[in-house]
């Protein structure tokens, strides 16, 4: 059915055609309201006395891949009112069809502020969309349009995110109610957000992470507010609150497999230059062991040592004891069919390497050789090949994997390890009870895992719980939680890296709430 195409229809609504022209590649319409009278902007009192009349240019939507300019005849009004301080005022035309002192219609404006990618890249696809626009002309709008709600807000999510990462860090805050970022404050001071969250004394509910600065900044601006710590946070607090337990039982446990020595003959050249370095570090530990022993303070050895005070407070805390580093191998993700293949009889690393190479695997031969020589000294275990002591993140890791996921080799080991060592044994059961109660929400066991775990190798993690306690509880009873907070920063992210970093606080906030 052939329809009949009006040109009123291709125009904002409310206004009237004049002509139409085409100029230099441009279609130039002219246009004029058909509303007789317009009211004055100061008293509201509507007139039809004309004074004079003037022509305003505005961009429109292109048609075809041609600019469209929108040539209106303005008219200006003498107010009648006697006591109105505005005699003459020029006629506004409606929003939906252009706003005040703008130079585009109101539909493409629109068009101009979805179009904001950030300024240049949202200029080069506006040139291509045949829309004349330039990069401070975008982040001009999107300035513009951008307002704060000024809902009332109950539940927040708190978290720090970083300008630039170990340099400069923001803090943002979001409604986990309606799941929409709130506002994004310039650092994460206590001062900072203690002043925000005062302004907002509705808020019942604060989701943080384990950080003291949030913490503190609420208990003094919303005392009467309930704080959740964020459950990611604890999960992986109690994580390496066991890891740091392995690595202070790190000389316990070479004791327990019958390591106190080291077989070279066993070690690659890359092991080998490990080990001498972890021998020169036990002459530095020693060192500084034999001060703390006598009772001289941190800051006074690390003027006598020369060694920073990281790492003497990682040396007094028994966190420096590790023998090799571990690097993520590029088999990690082939161990299962290597594991089935040598199984079925398959010991040539050379045909193994084959068969990887056939399934997609990158890596070179040398790799699988590597991986296949110590296959088969692991099926020849013995006291000596446990001379070889995993990291401390190894050790951890393979004490918490199921017994039917380990081979051979790592199966002997973590059993002499428990057999040796029993507070570790003890200490990974109260961070899997710790997992288990914050994951079934569990709460009533919050205090006999406390006065349990404080006589154990975690009783620091346990005395962090203590002072958090109510925010831990909380954690556990609640249904709130960061994970929305981190995905809104995951979003700040991504729109901060499409502007090159350049983004400044205001702008990174109006994209944000305009994407919302």
């Amino acid at each position: 059915m052939v329809r009949n195409l009006r040109l009123s229809s291709l125009i904002p609504a409310g206004l009237g055609v004049e002509a139409i022209a085409e100029n230099e590649g441009v279609i130039v319409i002219t246009a004029r309201s058909g509303t007789p009278a317009r009211p004055c902007p100061l008293c509201r009192r509507v007139s039809s006395r004309v004074h004079s009349r003037y022509v305003r240019r505005v961009s429109d939507l292109p048609c075809s891949g041609t600019k469209v300019e929108l040539r209106l005849v303005a008219r200006r009004f003498v107010c009648d009112a006697t006591l109105c301080r505005r005699r003459i005022f020029a006629e506004r035309f409606d929003d939906s069809v252009v706003t005040e002192r703008s130079r585009r219609t109101s539909r493409l404006g629109c068009i101009v502020h979805g179009l904001a990618l950030g300024g240049r890249p949202a200029a080069s696809f506006a040139k291509r969309l045949m829309v004349p626009v330039s990069n401070d002309t975008l982040l001009r709008v999107v300035r513009r349009r951008a307002c704060l709600r000024t809902d009332p807000i109950k539940i927040v999510g708190i978290d720090d995110w970083a300008y630039r990462r170990n340099h400069r860090y923001g803090t943002i805050v979001c409604d986990l109610e309606r799941r929409r970022m709130v506002t994004l404050l310039p650092d994460r001071e206590v001062a900072t957000v203690e002043a925000w969250l005062a302004d907002h004394p509705e808020i019942e509910t604060v989701s943080r992470d384990r950080g003291g600065g949030y913490g503190e900044a609420t208990a003094k601006a919303l005392p009467h507010a309930v704080q959740v710590a964020d459950r990611w946070h604890l999960m992986e607090n109690a994580s390496a609150a066991f890891l740091d337990a392995v690595r202070k039982s790190m000389r316990i446990i070479r004791t327990a497999i019958g390591a106190t020595t080291i077989n070279p003959d066993l070690l690659t050249y890359v092991e080998k230059l490990q080990y001498e370095g972890y021998l020169r570090r036990e002459e530095t530990n020693a060192a500084i062991m034999k001060l703390a022993g006598e009772g001289i303070p941190i800051k006074e050895i690390v003027r006598r040592t020369g060694h920073s005070r990281k790492l003497v407070r990682q040396v007094i805390r028994g966190q420096r004891t590790d023998i090799f580093r571990v690097r993520q191998s590029s088999l990690e993700a082939w161990l299962p069919f290597l594991d089935g293949q040598w199984i079925s009889g398959c010991h040539n690393a050379s045909e193994l390497w084959r068969r990887l190479k056939t399934k997609g695997f990158r890596g070179r031969l040398g790799v699988v050789s590597e991986w296949a020589r110590r296959r088969r000294r692991a099926e020849q275990a013995s006291d000596q090949q446990l001379h070889k002591v995993p990291s401390a993140r190894t050790i951890a890791r393979l004490m918490t994997t199921a017994r039917d996921h380990l081979n051979k080799t790592d199966t002997v080991m973590i059993a002499a390890i428990e057999a040796g060592v029993p507070m570790l044994v003890e200490a990974r059961n109260l961070i899997a009870g710790f997992h288990s109660m914050i994951r079934k929400k569990l709460a009533d066991e919050l205090e006999p895992w406390i006065a349990d775990a404080s006589k154990s190798l975690i009783a620091s993690f346990a005395n962090g719980i203590i002072r958090d306690r109510a925010a831990v509880r909380a954690a556990i009873t609640e249904p709130w939680s960061n994970g929305q907070t981190v995905g809104q920063i995951t979003k700040l992210k991504l729109v901060k890296r499409q502007m090159y970093g350049r983004g400044k606080l205001d702008l990174l906030q109006a994209r944000l709430i305009g994407a919302a």
